[in-house]
C-alpha cells in the first residue's frame, strides 16, 4: 500500500520546497523490493526510502509545529476566562504585576500597575503590601479623581491600614491631588455587605508578610425548613403578622488567595474557600528548577501542591495566576495538563502578559 503526503506549505523554512506536482509517496513496510528487481535495485529503494522517511518526519514535526502555533497564538489574543457564569479579567505575573477584576460583581482583587479596566470597579481588595499587588493604587484612584467617578471603597488588612493612609498622604502631597476613597481596614472573621445581595470576608492566607485572602458571597432569603409545607397564602399571612419566615443563605461565590504557600489549604476556617464557585489562587512554580521548600520559602505554592492537595478542592472552576515570568504560555499549558483527571477539566491558567515561544 501506498501512502501519499502532498502539503509543502507546511514545511518548516529551512526545508527545501519539493514539486507538490510530484507526491511524496510513503511505502508500506510489507514492500521489501520491486517483484523481479536485482538486491542492487533493492538496496537503493531500501535507501530512497529511509531518505524519503526521513523528509516525511521533518513534515510531521512541520505540522505538530503549526498546530502548537496556533493554540498559542490562540492563548496571546485570548482576553480575560469565562468561568462558571462569570467573566474574569486581568493580569497576574509573579513578582510584576497582579490585578484581577470580575466587572459583574464590580471587584478588582489587588492593583499591581492599575491596568485601565480595574479603574471601573467600584470595590477594591488588597490581600498584602508588595509592590506588584499595591503599586498602583494612587494611581487607580487618581484615574477615578480624572474620570470624575465615585470615590471607590478599598479593602486592606487592619495592619497596612495605617500604611496606606501615609502614603496616600504623600502622594496627595506630591500630586496636588484628593486621591478620594473609602478605606476599609477589613479582617479576618469580619464581613463587609458590598450591596444587599452580597457581602465580602477575609480569610487567612501565609505569605512572607502579612496577607489575607478574600471571599465574595451571594445573599439571598431561604424559607425555613418549618414552613416548607404551608402553602402560598398561609406563608403570606405569616409574613404580614411580623414572623421571620426565611433564613439568610450565604453562598461563596468567587474566592481569592493572592500570594500564599500551601498552608491556606489546610486551614479549617477557609473551608469557603475552597468550596467557593471559583477559587483564584496562584500558581508561581511549576518545575523541578524551583522546588516545593523553594516555593515555601518565598510564600508561594507549587503546582505540585495543588496536585497533593487535590481532594480539599471542592470548587467548581479554579483559575490559576502568579505565575513566574520564567515562564512561557507553552510550558504554564503543558504543566496544567498533567494534573489528575479530576482536577484537570476545572482548572483554568490566565495567562495574560506571559508571552509565547513562537
Amino acid at each position: 500500500m501506498l501512502t501519499c503526503l502532498s502539503n509543502p506549505q507546511l514545511l518548516p523554512s529551512h526545508v527545501l520546497p519539493f514539486d507538490h506536482r510530484h507526491p511524496v509517496l510513503r511505502r508500506s513496510p510489507s514492500i521489501t523490493a520491486f517483484d523481479g528487481g536485482s538486491s542492487s535495485d533493492g538496496d537503493r529503494f531500501r535507501a530512497l526510502s529511509l531518505k524519503k522517511s526521513g523528509f516525511l518526519s521533518v513534515i510531521d514535526r512541520a505540522m505538530e509545529d503549526e498546530e502548537e502555533y496556533r493554540k498559542a497564538r490562540a492563548e496571546v489574543q485570548r482576553k480575560g476566562v469565562d468561568v462558571e457564569g462569570y467573566s474574569i479579567e486581568g493580569i497576574s505575573v509573579g513578582g510584576h504585576e497582579t490585578c484581577v477584576m470580575v466587572p459583574s460583581l464590580n471587584v478588582a482583587f489587588d492593583i499591581g500597575r492599575c491596568p485601565s479596566k480595574a479603574v471601573h470597579q467600584d470595590f477594591l481588595f488588597i490581600t498584602h503590601a508588595h509592590l506588584d499587588h499595591i503599586g498602583g493604587l494612587p494611581m487607580y484612584l487618581a484615574t477615578r479623581g480624572l474620570y470624575n467617578l465615585k470615590p471607590p471603597t478599598v479593602f486592606v488588612p487592619p495592619c497596612i491600614k495605617e500604611d496606606v493612609v501615609n502614603l496616600l498622604e504623600i502622594h496627595r502631597r506630591m500630586s496636588q491631588v484628593e486621591l478620594k476613597l473609602d478605606l476599609v481596614a477589613l479582617g479576618i472573621g469580619e464581613t463587609y455587605e458590598i450591596r444587599n445581595n452580597l457581602v465580602a470576608r477575609p480569610f487567612r492566607t501565609h505569605h512572607v508578610i502579612p496577607s489575607q485572602g478574600y471571599v465574595i458571597y451571594s445573599v439571598r432569603n431561604k424559607l425555613k425548613k418549618q414552613y416548607a409545607h404551608l402553602k402560598g397564602p398561609q406563608i403570606k399571612k405569616l409574613k404580614l403578622s411580623g414572623v421571620e419566615i426565611t433564613d439568610i443563605v450565604l453562598s461563596p461565590e468567587v474566592a481569592f488567595t493572592g500570594d500564599t504557600n500551601s498552608d491556606f489549604i489546610l486551614e479549617p476556617r477557609n473551608a469557603d474557600a475552597l468550596r467557593a464557585k471559583i477559587l483564584i489562587t496562584e500558581a508561581t512554580f511549576l518545575d523541578d528548577e524551583n522546588d516545593i521548600e523553594h516555593a515555601r520559602e518565598h510564600g508561594h505554592l507549587h503546582l505540585l501542591e495543588i496536585m497533593e492537595h487535590a481532594q480539599w478542592f471542592r470548587n467548581k472552576a479554579i483559575l490559576l495566576t502568579h505565575f513566574s515570568s520564567r515562564y512561557k504560555i507553552e510550558d504554564i499549558r503543558q504543566a496544567v495538563s498533567k494534573l489528575q483527571p479530576k482536577l484537570s477539566p476545572k482548572v483554568v491558567a490566565l495567562t495574560e502578559g506571559f508571552r509565547s515561544a513562537y
